[in-house]
């Protein structure tokens, strides 16, 4: 009787449960857009961060062991999934998600369109299939964020 209940206690470690997740949902995508002002309407928006269509085997096999961008775009998928969950009460993922698009954006070059743009803001949207066809739905928008370069300080002219 002791055999069984302790091959009852670790037989889950043992042979681990496969039930990772509650739900599988479909994981969303960040997009991002550049705004003039603050009442723009929205011109275009961009995937942040798209995965490359292909790569090499050297590609995957330097990726397994140092991908620290990629590490990145899991917690900002994270803090996503956290917004989809409950829009109202994520104040700090939604910070979070701005503060990382805008630095990366500074930091890759892209100043010409961010010294033009004044503002930033994104969206959340999950793709899922149905039938033949990819339905996009957006599910959430955040709110506009001034740019960090761009604040205005008394005395500059509008």
């Amino acid at each position: 009787m002791l055999f069984f209940n302790t091959l009852k206690l670790l037989l889950p470690a043992l042979i681990p449960s496969w039930n990772f997740f509650d739900v599988i949902a479909p994981s969303p995508r960040i997009e991002y857009t550049l705004l003039n002002s603050e009442n723009e309407m929205i011109a275009e928006w961009k995937e942040f961060r798209p995965r490359p269509e292909r790569l090499s085997f050297i590609q995957v096999l330097y990726r397994l062991f140092w991908n620290p961008r990629w590490n990145e775009t899991l917690f900002m998928v994270s803090c996503a999934e956290r917004i989809l969950q409950n829009p109202t009460q994520n104040q700090d993922s939604e910070n979070e998600i701005l503060n990382r698009i805008t630095s990366e954006l500074s930091e890759e070059g892209l100043n010409k369109s961010l010294t033009a743009a004044t503002h930033i803001q994104f969206r959340l949207l999950t793709i899922q299939r149905q039938d033949e066809q990819l339905i996009h739905e957006v599910n959430f928008i955040s709110r506009n964020q001034i740019l960090p370069g761009n604040i205005l300080t008394p005395g500059n002219d509008v």
